[in-house]
């Protein structure tokens, strides 16, 4: 009898247990880093060819052997007579896995018990062999586990679960001994006479897989490389007859196949590659796949069956406002068409789970990749159809955010049209409850939620956002795939304009005569500051025949503004390389080309101190905290006001005036101490607040600095 450790992945554990234990796997012990058991060496090449659910099966080569230090791994590893596992022309490779005091890192383990491996070979007066990384003929696996080192040839080799018939994937593609699992935990081969339905199919992993467990084939036969090959102690004979054993059975097998399952997606592309795949593995006259949309499903069968699938899960949260959308109209769809069916969901967001107002009666952890998943099952009862459960979207009349949202519509159109507007604000924290704002830049809508109170919890929290993301691209006439969701949140010293991700994706709008480009997708602000809008309108009708210096320019939409009301000289300076190059980027869809136009990339206090030139128009809008690493201190607009216009007023030309702006709610101007520098500032906060930004009086705070 041999020992062996069969590994996969979070949560199929229990499942492989079994399975093992099907096949004939003795002592089978199921513990947290994977399943042991014991066999001889004909069961363990049928159990590499039949099992669906490891990732690779390895076999133990020698007994635990403490490891204190590194001298501990390494006289482990010498011990093992290694020539006498495989030649020194074969090419190897050491994996090592765990860790304790002595040895800190996985790199370090390995090429340790690699140069064990190859001073063995030496002392024997054998040649060195070499190692190979990327397909090696033999891989060794060390594991150290509470300080003991277990040594292993991994006798199946990598990636059990790669069946072999997958050409592409679609974009979060799920790996197969994950989709056997949940074709167990579903139930639905207790009876595969059944239809089986996904709704999302992708490229088609769930249902080949459900296929081909359906028929009871042995996934493992036409495998191209095992780990085992150039290993001494392989049996060839044995393991060419379990083979042909096998690949005879898989024939018969498959002749008696009579189910059938049905996959539906809204993406062609992603369709044509799952009928590559089915095509691939001999499974097209089982599977039927079908363009659709899985909030339009219907149900053509005569009989019950499961429906199983793995939707995405918007881990990033800007793609929640699909899935939300989905996920309502999917849960309505399912209780209409569906009664009495079973149906099974992976997923990476339990909280979309709700939306479908179904009660789950059993609930499984997986890991999907680095994603931790719950799968859901449910049975779709009369009771369950009519009555429903959860914290779902009531969507049979408009919630209190939904009437307030089409009130201020209401009130915004005829200004929204007298001024060509397009680019806006709709809602912002109105009601409490609903702690959000609501953009409008063309035919996107940008949803800013903001960070809910400690004492609420963070169910309603999720519910109530739920909520919003479903009715506002529902009252705005925009699909949700338009629709952007940004958390915001006070987080003190973080950089203003964080960064969310990378799509680079932009848009151009249009603001009066200005072409503007905005992002809604990869960083918190999107390039345009909306409430900014009039103040925009005010530094370019004052500094028309002007020079105006713009510092904290951001992405330069005042610069743009003012460049097209007739500046005569405008220069742009912001720290980030990024915002500045996007402020050439808006001066050039206007067309503005001239040396009139200067971009500085420096901070702005630095550049103020050094700076020798005079402006008839100084415009600062400063963040209300920074401490950014290229700034030599930090930065308080309130503690620090005063001493930022006195070095801006030193830039003001003889009779020139300083806008300044922030945005620090309850900011109060130091008037006395501006005084006895000599200047003085007389407040525009509400003559730069427009019709969308009249709710919110703490939206930002404008003052004119003059000297006295």
């Amino acid at each position: 009898m041999q020992n062996f450790l069969a590994l996969t992945s979070f949560g199929i554990e229990p499942l492989l247990a079994e399975e093992i234990t099907a096949l004939g796997g003795q002592q089978v012990v199921q513990k947290p880093e994977g399943v042991y058991f014991q066999t001889e060496f004909e069961t363990a090449y049928r159990i590499v060819l039949k099992t669906r659910l490891a990732s690779r099966v390895l076999l133990q080569l020698s007994e635990p052997a403490g490891v204190q230090s590194k001298e501990d791994l390494y006289n482990a590893a010498l011990d093992i007579v290694w020539p006498e596992q495989f030649d020194s022309d074969a090419l190897f490779a050491v994996d090592f896995v765990g860790k304790n005091q002595a040895i800190r890192d996985s790199q370090f383990g390995a090429l340790t018990v690699k140069d064990a491996i190859v001073d063995r070979f030496r002392d024997a007066g054998l040649e060195r062999p070499n190692v190979e990384k990327s397909r090696p003929d033999i891989r060794i696996q060390a594991r150290l586990i509470k300080n003991q080192v277990h040594f292993y040839l991994d006798f199946s080799g990598r990636s059990l679960f790669n069946r072999g018939y997958r050409e592409h994937t679609g974009a979060a593609p799920m790996k197969e001994n994950l989709a056997a699992a949940l074709i167990l935990r579903s139930g639905w081969l207790e009876d595969t006479s059944k239809p089986l339905v996904d709704p999302m199919c992708g490229s088609g992993t769930i249902l080949l897989e459900a296929i081909a467990m359906a028929a009871d084939l042995a996934p493992g036969v036409n495998r191209e490389q095992w780990g085992f090959e150039y290993w001494h102690g392989h049996q060839a004979q044995l393991w060419q007859s379990i083979l042909a054993e096998e690949e005879s059975r898989n024939a018969q097998q498959f002749s008696k196949l009579t189910s059938k399952v049905y996959g539906f997606d809204m993406d062609a592309r992603v369709l044509k590659t799952a009928k590559a795949n089915a095509r691939n593995a001999g499974f097209s006259d089982h599977i039927e796949f079908k363009l659709g949309n899985a909030e339009d499903l219907q149900n053509p069968f005569n009989s019950t069956g499961h429906i199983v699938f793995n939707p995405p899960y918007g881990e990033r949260i800007g793609s929640l406002p699909e899935l939300v959308a989905t996920f309502t109209k999917l849960g309505q769809q399912i209780k209409k068409e569906f009664v009495d069916w079973k149906m099974a969901i992976i997923s990476g967001n339990p909280e979309t789970l709700k939306l479908l107002k179904l009660a789950s009666h059993k609930r499984y952890k997986f890991k999907n990749g680095p994603l931790d998943c719950i799968f859901a099952l449910y049975e779709i009862s009369t009771e369950q159809a009519e009555r429903g459960a959860g914290a779902a979207i009531d969507t049979s009349q408009p919630s209190a955010f939904a009437n307030r949202l089409k009130k201020n519509l209401k009130g915004l159109k005829g200004w929204l049209k007298q001024n060509a507007i397009n680019c806006y604000r709709v809602y912002d924290a109105d009601i409490p409850e609903y702690n959000v704002a609501v953009d409008v830049y063309d035919d996107h809508i940008v949803i800013q939620e903001y960070a809910a109170p400690k004492n609420i919890e963070e169910s309603k929290t999720a519910a109530r956002l739920q909520e919003v993301i479903f009715w506002a691209p529902q009252v705005l006439n925009v699909v949700p795939e338009k629709v952007s969701l940004k958390t915001r949140e006070k987080k003190k010293g973080k950089n203003q304009y964080q960064s969310l991700g990378k799509t680079d994706r932009s848009m151009v709008v249009q603001e009066y005569d200005a072409r503007l480009k905005v992002n809604l997708w990869d960083y918190l602000d999107t390039g345009l500051f909306l409430d900014h809008r009039k103040t925009r309108q005010l530094v370019a009708k004052k500094a028309s025949g002007k020079s105006l210096l713009n510092l904290f320019a951001y992405t330069g939409s005042v610069s743009v503004q003012a460049a097209i009301g007739g500046a005569e000289q405008v220069t742009t300076v912001d720290m980030s390389h990024t915002y500045l190059d996007w402020a050439q980027d808006n001066f050039e869809l206007n067309g503005l080309r001239s040396h009139k136009y200067r971009f500085e990339q420096s901070d702005c206090l630095q550049w103020l101190e050094k700076n020798q030139s005079k402006f008839d128009l100084v415009f600062i809008d400063p963040p209300t905290f920074s401490n950014s690493k290229r700034m030599d201190k930090t930065f308080d607009v309130q503690r620090d006001h005063v001493e930022l216009l006195s070095m801006g007023m030193k830039a003001v030309a003889e009779g020139g005036e300083l806008i300044f702006t922030n945005n620090k709610r309850h900011f109060k101007m130091d008037h006395e101490a501006l005084a006895a520098l000599g200047f003085k500032a007389d407040e525009l906060t509400e003559k730069t607040r427009d019709m969308d930004f009249k709710r919110n009086k703490h939206i930002h705070n404008s003052w004119i600095v003059t000297r006295r």
